[in-house]
């Protein structure tokens, strides 16, 4: 052969053999996994960002959005809380003829190093309880019932009851209260109950229940005493939330708060007897305290009534615990006070006819406490050692007249008591109270009663005294004008008489003065 022919033969081989490595090209992009080819249908490969970062590329946002919920499935797997994870996820498409795609895996791999990079924090399954108006968030119902049962131990030193959680079955939606509970109660549900009252059974349980005492033979010996019952005083709610690790308190934290003594209002009823420096005494508040804390007590001499009702302020803590305990204690005793009737007798007059004496007794007793105060007691059992004597008194059932000022208006210009430089002729100690008023003002009478005198009175000057049914006679002093005469019949709020400066007067007014048995006493203490 030429080496012309030669050299024609192998550039022909050349280009098929380029022409077979360029088809070997296609067809291995063709059937690689990562080589798709596309049809020009519009955006058809799509770059994913997420969190701005390129985690893959894949042929669907489809595809992307699977991989990213793959990808938190993957980080909250075996844990028991809601984590909160960062996730902005974007796609960026383009339209291609062919391109190399991610494995999904490889995708999500990647987004899962993302995610845990924008690890925010978690939520974790807490408990909240809600106790009236406070709200502590703990961590499990375990750390829940060692709240609750902390304030039971409080008063339960013997440990015979604890705290238990059952659904409230007055709410629609599933809401946890809580109840006490004694431990031999609940260790008895758990153990079948089989019924052995048959046969002999049952013979004998008639035998042994004659001879048990009854109720009211019981002697003292027969009582267990101590605590009996035990019950939360306050509503208690209990419900599950995925709350962050800030927001949950440690259960000493909450163990303090809930069951520390902390000043709440309470009210104190007024009891006959009763005066506010006593009552400071028994509530254990000092006295102006309790004045500031009641709009109807002015100063330490504002009248109280049996009755009333006072706001004082108690220690409590924020759970209450009610419990009943049977007690045992002797004690010198008092008969409740034995009234008479007197429907003749105002009511501001009474007489005591007998004069009590204490007695002794034994006594056991159910007291309920509310914490550490004694609310009630019940006297179940008692053994009087000698007998009290009651004190029996005789009182009045008829309202007493009301006395009101006798003019509108008027300056007060001089008080009943010892006064310094007085007008001549004038005493030195002021009978009764005087208002400066204009010549000529309505005098009214302060109470219904009877005219005694009307007219000229001396140091009076012109002058009226009114005698009432309750025993007691009002004055009125330097009129200048009397309108009605002695025995005559008058009203309370009648006039009676004009104001002037008759007598011994330094100037227009009133002088006023209300006698009981023949002396004055200060008007003030008396008028409405």
């Amino acid at each position: 052969m030429s080496m012309k022919k030669l050299t024609r033969y192998y550039r022909k081989l050349k280009i098929r053999n380029i022409k077979i490595a360029v088809l070997a090209v296609i067809a291995s992009i063709f059937f690689l996994p990562s080589i798709v080819p596309f049809e020009k249908t519009g955006n058809n490969m799509f770059a994913i960002l997420l969190n701005n970062q390129e985690v893959g590329v894949t042929a669907s946002k489809e595809e992307a959005h699977k991989c990213v919920l793959e990808a938190r499935r993957r980080i909250a797997l075996g844990s028991n809380e809601l984590l909160l994870v960062e996730s902005d996820l974007k796609t960026l498409g383009s339209e291609v003829l062919w391109g190399k795609v991610d494995r999904p895996e490889e995708i999500v791999e990647n987004m899962v190093q993302v995610l845990s990079k924008g690890l925010e924090g978690s939520l974790r399954r807490s408990y909240i309880v809600k106790i009236n108006e406070y709200t502590v968030n703990l961590s499990s119902q375990q750390e829940v019932l060692g709240l609750l049962q902390a304030a039971i131990d409080k008063y339960d030193g013997e440990g015979r009851y604890h705290a238990d959680l059952t659904l409230d079955p007055s709410r629609e939606l599933p809401v946890l209260t809580s109840r006490i509970r004694e431990k031999e109660e609940a260790a008895g549900e758990v153990q079948q109950v089989v019924n052995m009252e048959a046969g002999i059974h049952a013979e004998l349980t008639e035998v042994f229940e004659e001879v048990e005492p009854a109720a009211g033979e019981m002697d003292f010996s027969d009582y267990g005493l101590g605590l009996i019952s035990m019950e939360y005083g306050d509503e208690i709610e209990v419900v599950e939330a995925y709350l962050s690790d800030s927001a949950i308190t440690d259960l000493e934290t909450a163990i303090r708060e809930v069951t520390q003594d902390e000043e709440k209002n309470g009210v104190y009823e007024v009891v006959a007897g009763d005066t506010l420096s006593e009552i400071a005494i028994k509530t254990n508040i000092p006295l102006d305290r309790l004045i500031d804390l009641n709009d109807s007590l002015e100063d330490e001499r504002s009248l109280i009534r049996a009755g009333d009702e006072l706001v004082i302020t108690v220690p409590q803590p924020k759970l209450t615990v009610v419990r009943q305990e049977e007690m045992y204690y002797e004690e010198d005793y008092e008969e409740e006070v034995v009234y008479i009737d007197n429907d003749e007798w105002y009511t501001t007059e009474k007489r005591t006819l007998q004069e009590p004496s204490a007695g002794h007794r034994k006594v056991i007793a159910l007291v309920t406490f509310e914490n550490d105060k004694k609310t009630a007691q019940e006297i179940i059992k008692e053994e009087v050692t000698y007998p009290a004597v009651a004190k029996v008194v005789e009182r009045g059932t008829k309202i007493p007249p009301t006395y009101i000022k006798p003019i509108s208006g008027g300056r007060k210009s001089s008080g009943f008591g010892p006064r310094s430089r007085p007008t001549k002729g004038a005493s030195s100690y002021h009978k009764g109270i005087d208002w400066a008023t204009p010549t000529g003002t309505a005098v009214h009478a302060s109470c219904g009663g009877t005219v005694a005198r009307a007219g000229w009175g001396s140091g009076y000057g012109y002058v009226v005294y009114i005698n009432h049914p309750d025993g007691r006679q009002t004055r009125y002093g330097h009129l200048s004008k009397v309108l009605v005469s002695a025995g005559q019949t008058v009203s309370q709020g009648q006039k009676i008489a004009l104001s002037g400066n008759t007598g011994v007067s330094t100037g227009p007014h009133l002088h006023f003065e209300i006698l009981i048995n023949g002396s004055q006493v200060d008007p003030l203490k008396y008028m409405n």
